[in-house]
């Protein structure tokens, strides 16, 4: 089996005594060598493993970062479903990071799921075949005799019963089974129901601690006051007001950047207002207009660098076109604008330092955090923290570092910054802002036979391998980058969540002037992939067609509507998920249009939880709609322009959709999920805007075109 390891008793099982004489079978999840030896009554560190106790209650920890994607429940659904217990005796908890014990402790990707399919449900299949031998050595019998059902092993022929809690401790002095086979798809108990998020009940209750929540005792708030412009430098500060603001006990400079402490987030924060700071213009500020004039210049420039990829002779191909497509995309900086802000909690000593809170690298922040502190790394501890959301913006570790350098020039005290809305809009890392051109050659058949994609980028570039890849004879990306202060990080589904908008849309525009239906235009390059292909595919054109068909089946394309409603498609590749859509709109008596429906269909393999995957996917798409309809960030002279969200436009509860979501029946492994559902949204409606009005959306946010109601 693929990513099966060997397993040897070390590193499969622990027992140990627990309070109030519970027994404990413990097991790593990622079967790595463990070098723990066990001793009588020894107490051992069970963050890698399952416990089980006599009272057959399971504890699964949950290692991976919860960033709202549901991995805290649908993980431990992997190994609960092998270990065949009932879910109602189930509890989950967090691990913290530990590198030796767990591999990818990453949110991000969309991958979680696809990096674990093998390996969480190998582990709880070996673990219940250990109690199944206890049980058939108790009985006389052979393994092969017994099942397992409920946590419980049961004799198949004679009924006989005995719980997990009353083994594990002879399971424990068994050799470890190798090659253990884990359940057919068609066995599936839990695999595939509908399960309720391990950590509703606590959230809704406003039980649940988040990363602004820690608290420690001795602890000071912080907040830091950042350069108002990306390009200034601290020159000097006044802060003698803050000093006197009740509660506040310090004020640092920490790098280019002011730091203040106190005994509340309230009073730190109005302290703050009272520094008198004196910033140095280093030559560097920009306008986002100025940005978006030079993206310009570098695409009406021929391309200078190697292309990113390079399938047939464009040059060739243009000059015999019977008729050459064309159009120009601009997409804006966009915000991250999780609903809890950035925050962190660092308690820095002299030899060591524990860090708490919501980050979606764990192990890329203790890295940093030992180079800045000169520490070894494992004698850093990070502990994770459900998140209040992070579309990318945890993946960044500017937040933490600033925790900890607060900590230690305080005097290595504990600390808990805590962003306000203004400065995670306004300080912090943003979508890069793009402008790209396209190019299509028709020759005299109606046929698409070139394809070049030129693009220009302020901290970011296109995608390679994005579907026509593949699929037309002659095909070209050409990019650049052009450098600017303004810091950019990954955005929900990262470069896919523009490029998927402009490249669908241009798709959109090929058919439109070839007279061909959209849907028919997108199957016929799927079949050239299949039959004919063009340099490398990366997505298998048959499960692409599958989507593209079940959209047009549900949504009724090409079949009579009213005379008042459109359609729009859109199909996207990415994350090694496979989603189409249609957006619906109705045209108003005045002419505009307005966003009634989404029909979305995905192939994302085995679907664990269809009730997480059903959440994800619509609120990916209503995320995708919201940002491509209203969001925007500007800069004027390197300053934002949207401090907070009475400028920064998002989707209201009143203008998302009816979404309508059909996943794909498929017993292959599962793919991609967190992202996959957004980038197709926008290009969908897009497409409907042009068929309601003959307008074809080229710039976002769609809501400066004046065309929606």
């Amino acid at each position: 089996m693929e990513g099966q390891a060997t397993l040897n008793r070390r590193n499969f099982i622990r027992l140990s005594a627990l309070t109030g004489g519970g027994l404990v079978l413990g097991f790593n999840y990622f079967l790595s060598s463990c070098t723990t030896e066990q001793g009588s009554g020894q107490a051992f560190d069970l963050n890698a493993f399952v416990r089980i106790d006599t009272n057959g209650k399971v504890t699964i920890m949950s290692p991976n970062p919860e960033i709202g994607q549901g991995v805290k429940t649908s993980l431990p659904m992997l190994v609960a479903e092998e270990l065949d217990v009932d879910w109602k005796n189930v509890q989950v908890e967090q691990a913290g990071l530990d590198t030796e014990k767990y591999s990818r402790q990453v949110a991000g990707g969309s991958g979680s799921v696809r990096e674990s399919w093998e390996s969480f449900r190998q582990v709880g299949a070996t673990a219940r075949q250990m109690l199944i031998n206890a049980a058939a050595a108790a009985w006389a019998v052979s393994p092969g005799e017994c099942t397992t059902e409920n946590g419980m092993v049961v004799h198949k022929t004679n009924g006989k019963k005995m719980s997990y809690g009353k083994l594990v401790e002879s399971a424990s002095t068994l050799e470890v089974p190798k090659d253990v086979k884990v359940k057919s798809e068609g066995s599936f108990r839990l695999i595939g129901q509908r399960i309720p998020n391990i950590d509703n009940h606590a959230i809704v209750t406003g039980q649940y601690k988040y990363g602004i929540d820690t608290k420690r005792e001795g602890m000071l708030y912080a907040t830091i006051i950042r350069p108002p412009a990306f390009g200034m430098t601290l020159e000097s500060f006044d802060d003698s007001e803050a000093k006197k603001s009740a509660g506040v006990s310090q004020v640092l400079r920490i790098e280019n950047k002011i730091a203040v402490l106190g005994r509340s987030t309230w009073e730190v924060m109005q302290a703050a207002k009272k520094i008198k700071a004196q910033w140095k213009d280093d030559g560097t500020l920009e306008s986002s207009a100025d940005m978006t004039q030079k993206l310009h210049e570098l695409l009406a420039k021929a391309p200078k660098d190697k292309p990113r990829r390079k399938d047939g002779n464009i040059a060739q191909a243009f000059a015999s076109a019977a008729k050459v497509v064309e159009l120009d995309f601009d997409a804006p900086f966009l915000a991250h604008n999780t609903m809890e802000p950035m925050n962190f909690f660092a308690h820095v000593k002299a030899d060591g330092a524990e860090l708490h809170g919501p980050i979606q690298l764990p192990e890329r922040a203790r890295k940093r955090i030992a180079e800045l502190l000169k520490l070894p790394e494992e004698k850093i501890s990070v502990m994770m923290t459900r998140m209040g959301g992070g579309f990318g913006r945890r993946l960044m570790t500017d937040f933490v570092e600033e925790a900890a350098l607060v900590s230690r020039e305080a005097g290595n005290i504990p600390v808990n910054v805590i962003w306000s809305r203004e400065d995670d809009m306004t300080g912090g890392f943003y979508r890069p802002m793009y402008s790209y051109k396209y190019k299509a050659a028709i020759d005299k058949d109606n046929k698409l036979i070139a394809w070049h994609h030129h693009s220009a980028g302020v901290g970011g570039s296109a995608s390679p391998d994005s579907f026509p890849a593949g699929a037309v004879a002659h095909y070209q990306v050409d990019t650049h980058s052009y450098e600017t202060p303004v810091s950019t990080a990954p955005w929900r589904g990262p470069t896919h969540n523009y490029i998927a908008f402009s490249e669908q849309s241009f798709m959109d525009e090929i058919a439109h002037q070839t007279g061909k239906d959209p849907v028919a235009l997108r199957l016929e390059l799927l079949e050239q992939a299949k039959n004919n292909p063009a340099g490398k595919v990366n997505y298998e054109p048959d499960r692409f067609a599958a989507v593209i068909r079940k959209a047009a089946e549900i949504s009724g394309w090409g079949k009579p509507k009213a005379a008042n409603i459109f359609q729009g498609f859109a199909a996207h590749f990415s994350f090694a998920s496979y989603v189409a859509q249609v957006a619906e709109v109705e045209k108003q008596a005045d002419g505009k249009v307005k966003l009634k429906k989404m029909y979305c269909v995905v192939d994302c393999g085995t679907v664990v939880n269809p009730s997480g995957a059903e959440t994800q996917v619509e609120g990916s798409i209503i995320d995708g709609i919201g940002h491509a309809m209203y969001a925007e960030l500007t800069l004027t002279k390197g300053k934002p322009d949207q401090t907070n969200f009475h400028a920064y436009r998002m989707i209201r509860m009143s203008e998302a959709p009816e979404v309508e979501i059909h996943f794909i029946d498929s017993k292959a492994a599962p793919t991609g999920l967190g992202e996959p559902a957004l980038p197709p949204a926008g290009a969908a409606l897009a497409n409907a805007v042009f068929a309601a009005s003959g307008v074809r959306l080229k710039n976002q946010p769609f809501i400066k075109s004046g065309l929606f109601a």
